[in-house]
């Protein structure tokens, strides 16, 4: 382990796996270090009449400071600059200082200092606010030493989704704890979109991140994709008028100081996945419209550009069917040059998906460059497509000399490179980095998971509960001591601490309580295995299993719906069927004992089998015949 590991051409990149109001705002402008403003260079900050270079003078326009520090840089930091990669904290919220052995990754030092790269995605968890700000501090001293002192852009994936699987992913930890993305959906209520977005933005910035690698705007036309828990589900309308107010929550109403930049996901809208698989694999490179319905697709993007989205990601998959080229929507000209920036006019910046260009190791899985439809082109030659294509950053990828090679060969102009670059400083003024580059890590330890914002996340946890049956008016339940409750899936400690009576068989029970997740197929590897996909439907055993305790005892089964399910007999033989999309065993507990209640309505159909989401065309929503329960289907127990 050494502070200075050299890129090799097989990199190994890092993933963070995402699991997938009232009081403790922040307020004034953004902290900074303390006792003194850092210059740059490390040095307390001078005056423009002691020779301050233009582009550290805030009295001038944001054009003219790229502009003048465009021309003091190397081709070199130029490149560097194009590269978005991971970044992880070393102990006790220190530097990192990369490996070789199990996974090789390079320095923070060697990253900031020797490739010039500036935009990093946090790939550690947040246990201690304070620490992480500590931390990010770290990391702005470190960039600000270097020889022009560009600030470090720190970006997250999802972390406020609710999950007791820590393994799988970011538990939120000491952020506020909400359903997913379909929770909120399921919610359809603006305000409470726009109202965590603002959250969110306060716990962010008190630790430093200031780009969000989300919304996922992707439409859920095809039931069996594994990564629907991220969208808004599968009605364009309601993911538009969603999507609308989370970009303003996270951004407020000027992009400045104190804004969170979005990055709106996957264009041109990745939920068409042929046979429902996922592009992060060479099975599922395909992207199909045998309905003819790519354009459904482009109305949440139109939204967003609308909405003032700061930067747009393409998916991986290749288009199939359609005029453009069946290559990944990075490397394609027609997509991001020709339709994103032509026809939809978006002039803000375009990053990648993670890791086209390098082939990598995740969680122990060998996993080839996601280059589909160009897998022959080396390294080099996929650079200088993505180039071509009008993208402006490369995710998950930190080969900056790859840039600076085509430039020195003549395939690549450096005025080609100027373009992009210009738009990435840009947005780095406009967030008030150069002038506010560090955070308060006593305020983070205050604004973080503060009692406010966590009981707003707890509360929309509950209300995003959706109940789909309820036989005989079953729930709300009476918390009575004398009943006698079996449990799967719920912590049985939330029961006893309730005064309520666990018994360990279905046949001793007054009721049961069934916590079960999705059905789905289990897949090899140590990345691949995160992805809930394939059959919808439960394994025979299972149903048998599950219909042996249905029959010995009323049933309350709570199903945790990261994608639909085909699960007509749980409707039959469970007593009341509740959907849930990212909640506590406690939250769960409330809806049952009726402390709170159900308010959520479905953001898709739940299909009837796996032949009827097989028969739906892959781009058209609502296209399952006969589902067991429709979207906007939610009972309530006044009913």
């Amino acid at each position: 382990m050494g502070s200075h590991i050299r890129p090799r051409r097989a990199l190994i990149a890092l993933v963070a796996i995402s699991s997938w109001l009232s009081g403790g705002w922040c307020s004034g402008a953004p902290p900074r270090e303390p006792a003194h403003q850092f210059s740059l260079r490390g040095r307390p900050a001078t005056t423009r009449a002691e020779g301050l270079p233009a582009y550290r003078d805030a009295s001038l326009s944001i054009d003219e400071r790229v502009e003048d520090l465009i021309k003091r840089m190397t081709l070199e930091e130029k490149a560097g600059q194009m590269f978005h990669t991971q970044l992880l904290m070393g102990p006790n919220g220190t530097l990192d200082q990369g490996a070789e052995d199990p996974i090789r990754r390079n320095s923070t030092d060697f990253m900031i200092g020797e490739q010039f790269m500036t935009h990093f995605n946090l790939a550690s968890s947040i246990d201690d606010a304070r620490e992480t700000a500590e931390f990010y501090n770290r990391v702005q001293r470190r960039a600000l030493n270097t020889r022009l002192g560009i600030p470090v852009t720190l970006s997250s994936d999802p972390r406020h989704g609710f999950t007791e699987n820590v393994g799988t992913g970011f538990q939120a930890a000491r952020f506020s704890q909400w359903p997913e993305t379909l929770g909120l959906a399921a919610l359809r209520n603006p305000e409470l979109v726009r109202r965590f977005a603002r959250i969110a933005r306060e716990e962010y910035l008190a630790v430093g991140l200031r780009v969000a690698l989300h919304p996922q705007v992707d439409l859920a036309t095809e039931p069996r994709w594994a990564r629907i828990a991220g969208t808004f589900g599968e009605d364009v309308g309601l993911t538009t008028e969603l999507l609308t107010a989370y970009i303003q929550g996270f951004q407020g109403d000027a992009i400045g100081p104190r804004s969170i930049g979005t990055v709106t996901k996957h264009f041109p809208g990745g939920g068409p996945m042929e046979n429902g698989e996922d592009s992060h694999f060479p099975y599922g490179k395909n992207q199909t419209y045998p309905g003819d319905n790519f354009d459904h697709h482009l109305i949440p993007f139109k939204a967003a550009i609308a909405a003032g989205t700061r930067q747009i990601m393409p998916y991986y998959s290749r288009p199939i069917g359609t005029k453009y080229e069946p290559v990944g929507f990075s490397f394609n000209k027609g997509i991001v040059t020709d339709l994103l920036r032509g026809e939809l006019g978006f002039e803000g910046i375009v990053v990648t998906d993670w890791t086209l260009i390098t082939d990598s190791v995740l969680l122990g899985q060998p996993t080839e460059a996601r280059a589909w439809g160009l897998e022959t082109l080396s390294e080099v030659e996929r650079v200088a497509r993505v180039l071509d294509a009008g993208c402006d950053q490369f995710g998950g990828e930190s080969r900056p000399e790859l840039v600076a090679q085509l430039v020195r060969e003549g395939v690549v102009s450096e005025a080609r490179v100027d373009a992009s670059v210009r738009r990435l400083l840009r947005e780095k003024f406009a967030l008030g980095l150069f002038e506010a580059p560090f955070v308060d890590p006593a305020a983070a330890a205050r604004v973080v998971g503060n009692a406010g914002f966590a009981r707003a996340g707890a509360d929309a946890q509950r209300r995003a509960y959706t109940l789909l049956t309820n036989k005989g008016g079953l729930l709300p339940l009476r918390a009575d001591p004398a009943t006698r409750f079996y449990v799967e899936g719920v912590d049985a400690a939330a029961l006893l601490a309730r005064n309520l009576t666990v018994v360990a068989a279905p046949a001793d029970a007054d009721v049961a309580l069934l916590r079960l997740a999705a059905p789905f197929e289990p897949r090899p590897g140590g990345f691949e295995r995160l992805f809930h996909a394939g059959s919808l439907e439960f394994p025979a055993a299972e149903r048998a299993r599950q219909a042996a305790v249905y029959g010995a005892v009323p049933t309350v089964v709570d199903l945790k719906l990261d994608r639909p399910a085909a699960v007509p007999e749980v409707a039959a033989g469970a007593a009341a069927l509740l959907a849930s999309f990212g909640s506590g065993s406690d939250a769960f507990l409330d809806v049952v004992f009726g402390v709170a209640a159900p308010e959520g309505r479905l953001p898709y159909d739940l299909p009837r089998s796996d032949a009827a989401a097989a028969a739906n065309l892959e781009d058209v929503p609502f296209d399952t015949p006969d589902p067991v329960f429709r979207f906007g289907h939610g009972l309530r127990y006044a009913e």
